[in-house]
């Protein structure tokens, strides 16, 4: 019978936690950022409320691993907190969206940025003009689908070769973001970045929201921007989720009470500080404010930058096109490291789910490489399919609120489980307890509640895929031997 191998240490712990976390969202998210708060200071607040919330949230988790060093990670800590069912629902939606939905959009978004280099045969043109509603092949979508299959074949190897690929690729993406970073700052124009922040904090902003194909502005009130400030965390964190993919691969940690809350702590902390200055590379380079209807990347500015491509914008006043074409490089790299460790660690959940007769049989198989290669092929099946469907986007943005107060849920699990398994050891133990999680808990749940009253279109359908959870497991449940 095979067994996970330990082979993870804590370079590799931090390699996981940061190459995870830097995808496609640092290079575009600004954008919808910029719109929705309408000043640069409440922009970088944004990015900084993210920051602040993701680092709290890895601390946190470090007393929680550290209790719980197993595959399977939030999923495990909803369960021993609360029940088996509020465990299911987390893995259920991991499955269904969350997970496999990510893969899929990164997976488009390292395809699309391939397209920059081979517009004319790696484009979402129809192949074959065969199109049933919105699924269809194009050379975008095969790519990524032909991406996806190869990273999880290569992760079919063993856990050995996951890591050496997700080193590679998060190193060389690490040090080439803070390498654009010091070109950035080369180049800063004061002048601009003055201009930007001469009304940083504006009380009384300019909004823009997409009406069919036109913007439209208003000001909004201070009470507004706190509202927006909720809105876009979607988008910031987002761009900084994907964090606690180390938590999902505890049975193959090297001590890993020790090295999973170190990598968590290292891997946020180092993201966190180089999106921030990312954002003050951009501020210093472009105008926030923009015409969406200009020609040239200085008229359109952050706020509509082509295709929400702020990077590349940015990019391209440095040093033209050609520049331009490194940073899309970049993002491919970005993205393609990505991919694997979400890819790594995400069939760990649904392995763990599996051995607790709460998913397919087989999903709780090892190979002789000790991986759970079946739990892999079917992530990877349905995030192929969701990349067909062209549908990953909009599930992604049902399933944000739902993922928040997920996080939200784990977290306020530390007060339950110190109550309850008071004898546990726990060698880690949560930042400035009660302090910090408690904050985390009020600042996520508000967001969430935000997100109701100003996103309910997309809110309540992420509601109601939790909810077709709820007789999945059942099912489960009466069928456990499945």
């Amino acid at each position: 019978m095979s067994n996970f191998k330990r082979e993870i240490r804590l370079y590799d712990a931090v390699m996981l936690v940061s190459g995870s976390m830097i995808g496609s969202g640092i290079f575009i998210v600004s954008s919808d950022v910029a719109r929705q708060t309408g000043a640069a200071g409440w922009t970088l607040v944004s990015w900084l409320i993210a920051g602040l919330l993701t680092m709290a949230g890895a601390l946190s988790y470090g007393e929680l691993s550290a209790m719980f060093p197993h595959a399977g990670g939030q999923y495990v800590f909803l369960q021993k907190a609360y029940n088996r069912l509020v465990g299911f629902l987390y893995g259920w939606s991991f499955f269904a969206v969350i997970q496999t939905g990510t893969v899929a959009a990164i997976a488009v978004a390292f395809a699309q940025y391939t397209g920059v280099l081979f517009p004319e045969i790696i484009n979402d043109n129809v192949i074959g003009e065969v199109k049933i509603g919105t699924f269809y092949l194009s050379g975008q979508r095969l790519l990524a689908i032909l991406s996806i299959i190869l990273l999880t074949y290569s992760n079919t190897n063993g856990i050995k070769q996951g890591k050496i690929i997700q080193n590679i690729f998060s190193s060389t993406k690490l040090i080439a973001l803070g390498l654009i970073i010091l070109v950035g700052f080369a180049f800063f124009n004061f002048d601009v970045f003055s201009a930007n922040f001469t009304n940083a904090f504006d009380t009384n902003p300019t909004q823009f929201t997409k009406s069919g194909d036109s913007w439209i502005g208003g000001t909004i009130s201070i009470f507004g921007i706190i509202l927006a400030l909720g809105v876009t965390q979607v988008g910031t964190l987002f761009a900084s989720d994907a964090w606690n993919t180390l938590t999902f691969t505890g049975d193959e940690v090297v001590e890993p009470q020790k090295t999973i809350p170190r990598g968590l702590a290292i891997g946020t902390l180092l993201v966190t500080v180089l999106f921030i200055l990312t954002n003050i590379v951009y501020l210093g380079i472009l105008p926030l404010n923009g015409d969406p209807n200009a020609t040239d990347v200085i008229g359109r500015g952050i706020q509509f930058a082509s295709q929400d491509r702020v990077a590349a914008a940015a990019a391209e006043v440095i040093g033209g096109p050609s520049f331009a074409i490194i940073v899309a490089i970049l993002i491919m790299i970005s993205t393609f490291g990505c991919n694997n460790g979400l890819i790594l660690s995400g069939a760990r959940v649904y392995y763990t789910m599996a051995k607790d007769g709460l998913f397919f049989k087989n999903f709780g198989e090892l190979n002789d490489k000790g991986v759970p290669q079946n739990a892999l092929w079917w992530q990877c099946l349905w995030a192929c399919i969701l990349c067909l469907s062209g549908k990953y986007g909009d599930l992604l943005d049902y399933l944000m609120g739902v993922v928040i107060m997920f996080y939200a849920l784990t977290i306020f699990g530390i007060f339950i489980l110190r109550r309850t398994m008071p004898e546990i050891p726990r060698p880690v133990k949560a930042p400035l307890y009660p302090i910090v999680p408690a904050l985390y808990v009020i600042l996520t749940l508000a967001i969430v509640l935000i997100l109701i009253k100003e996103k309910p279109e997309y809110t309540f359908p992420g509601l109601i895929v939790v909810a077709i959870g709820i007789p999945v497991y059942y099912f489960f449940q009466k069928n456990a031997k499945i």
